[in-house]
């Protein structure tokens, strides 16, 4: 493997390091609705677990309220007990195929925990983040000492990694300060 062939394969890395925190921020719940919420919920579909999505259509009624609509009137029973069910402390009402799910207002105590799961998630990503940069070190180290690159392309390739981990660490804490004011914000 060449120094290109590791750089690039550690940015796509990064990369989906990075889409995977933003998808896990997206989960977490702040006091306003979205659809987004709902997205990792899956209802039990004739026997499969299909996600919510796929047997739903969820979308924004108000500021604090989802409108789940459920395409198949024998489903409305299954996709209210999943939302029940989510770890997300809803409670769904049922109109038929229609299901409202109003978001409670988070408490102040419950605003500073979802903070801390914020930041959690943050440090995760970190985390995995720096693993690749230490994997893509170790990988430069083999090719140095297979006598395959010099020490100066071994160093400079080593500096290239640190920035593009410096940029994702960056970007991660970015994404960790919008969603500390989206949950902070009444």
């Amino acid at each position: 493997m060449s120094i290109g062939e590791i750089k690039q394969s550690t940015e796509r890395k990064m990369q989906k390091a990075l889409e995977a925190c933003k998808s896990s921020l997206s989960k977490i719940r702040t006091g306003r609705a979205h659809v987004g919420v709902l997205d990792h919920i899956h209802v039990d579909y004739y026997g499969n677990s299909t996600p919510l999505n796929q047997v739903a259509n969820v979308t924004l009624l108000d500021a604090r309220t989802l409108q789940v609509t459920v395409w198949e009137k024998g489903m409305a029973v299954v996709v209210d007990k999943a939302i029940r069910d989510s770890d997300l402390g809803l409670n769904p009402q049922s109109q038929g195929t229609v299901i409202r799910v109003p978001m409670p207002p988070l408490s102040e105590e419950r605003r500073r925990e979802m903070v801390k799961v914020v930041k959690h998630e943050g440090e995760n990503a970190k985390i995995v983040i720096r693993g690749m940069r230490r994997d893509a070190n170790g990988e430069f180290k083999e090719l140095f000492k297979a006598k395959e690159i010099s020490e100066d392309d071994e160093r400079r390739a080593q500096e290239e990694i640190q920035k593009m981990t410096d940029r994702c660490v960056a970007e991660i804490d970015k994404l960790l300060a919008a969603k500390e004011l989206e949950v902070m914000t009444v």
